[in-house]
């Protein structure tokens, strides 16, 4: 589990960086957006929706795993969700600082309220929250968990191969190449944690 653990804190690192240029592509009059180091290019709407469409799926993944850490009976299961709450709530803390300006600046990862994380989800992802929520704790829980995170997974990992075929920033192809094959790494973590919830 220890190589999970460095999986996690190297897609945490990749991810910010592609969020950061979303958020100066939303203020098209700051300076820091022609200072990114990208190749001059304005953020374009294949940038912005590919971070919406993220930050979407990440928060249906965060939801998600703040009810397995208090259900999930599987010890795999348990610190799976404990890494993706983990990732999900720094990648959130970003997106919100990097949104507000007049946030002071901090170390210390703020995690987004349950209204924030709830507010994020579409319907589809409001209907599995709920049936999480309303399940008991045990085996058939973890296997709802992890059905779900594969799932949410291959939907990241749709999101992330529509930018790639679309994007022209250098930096945000660059972050959505790694971004893909963490989350290739992810669905093979998580099959094998399905497969032994099976045996």
């Amino acid at each position: 589990m220890n190589r999970r653990i460095a999986l996690t804190a190297f897609a945490s690192a990749i991810a910010i960086p592609s969020f950061i240029n979303v958020a100066f592509a939303q203020n098209p009059t700051s300076s820091a957006s022609s200072a990114s180091g990208n190749t001059g290019a304005k953020m374009g709407e294949a940038e912005a929706k590919h971070a919406a469409d993220t930050l979407a799926a990440g928060s249906m993944s965060l939801a998600a795993s703040r009810v397995a850490l208090k259900k999930a009976k599987d010890d795999d299961v348990k610190e799976f969700a404990q890494f993706e709450v983990a990732e999900q709530e720094t990648i959130a803390d970003v997106l919100k600082a990097m949104r507000d300006q007049t946030v002071a600046a901090s170390g210390k990862v703020m995690p987004p309220s349950e209204s924030e994380v709830t507010g994020q989800l579409d319907a589809k992802g409001k209907a599995m929250l709920e049936k999480l929520e309303s399940a008991k704790a045990g085996s058939a829980f973890d296997k709802e968990y992890i059905k779900g995170q594969i799932e949410g997974h291959q939907e990241l990992l749709k999101i992330q191969e529509a930018y790639l075929a679309t994007g022209k920033d250098r930096e945000n192809l660059s972050v959505a190449k790694l971004a893909r094959g963490q989350i290739k790494e992810h669905l093979v973590l998580l099959a094998d944690i399905e497969k032994d919830l099976k045996d």
